[in-house]
């Protein structure tokens, strides 16, 4: 029987690092496309010149985010790929199997939270050029992150 390679700190961090940096570029990605929806197709009800400030200070604050944030991301991912192709057997990690079916996890009750926000909307009425490209952008987010995600466990076998 094969030992199991022990986790190091230097394994927890990079494991730790990478998956919360997805989730902030994710999630700043996310604020910057809704941003531009609002200025790009407003609600009229809504709209002044403060929600215009408010929105322009969130771009402000998701491109600042993703200029430092997703590097790292892809950083540590380079580093850990690395580290996968030295030692095979650290794709089997605890760590890196619980952040990974954690982040599969998060990105399906995402998709499924979207879809049942469009159905709702859809029965009662309230779909916006607005909502929609919102609805498709969190879809296309959360569906990435699964896919190249579950892509990677179906591709090197990890259960």
């Amino acid at each position: 029987m094969e030992h199991a390679k022990k986790v190091s700190p230097k394994d927890v961090f990079l494991h730790l690092l990478t998956t919360i940096a997805l989730y902030v570029s994710a999630g700043s990605f996310i604020a910057l496309l809704f941003q531009y929806i609002n200025i790009l197709y407003p609600d009229v009800l809504e709209y002044n010149a403060y929600t215009r400030e408010s929105a322009l200070g969130i771009i402000r604050w998701s491109i600042a985010s993703l200029i430092v944030i997703f590097p790292v991301y892809i950083g540590t991912s380079i580093a850990l790929n690395k580290n996968y192709r030295k030692e095979p057997e650290k794709r089997n990690l605890r760590i890196r199997k619980w952040l990974t079916y954690f982040t599969l996890f998060a990105a399906a009750a995402i998709i499924i939270g979207d879809v049942v926000t469009l159905i709702y909307n859809l029965l009662g009425g309230g779909l916006t050029t607005q909502f929609m490209l919102k609805i498709a952008v969190v879809l296309f987010a959360a569906a990435s992150v699964f896919y190249y995600y579950f892509w990677g466990l179906k591709r090197h076998n990890i259960e």
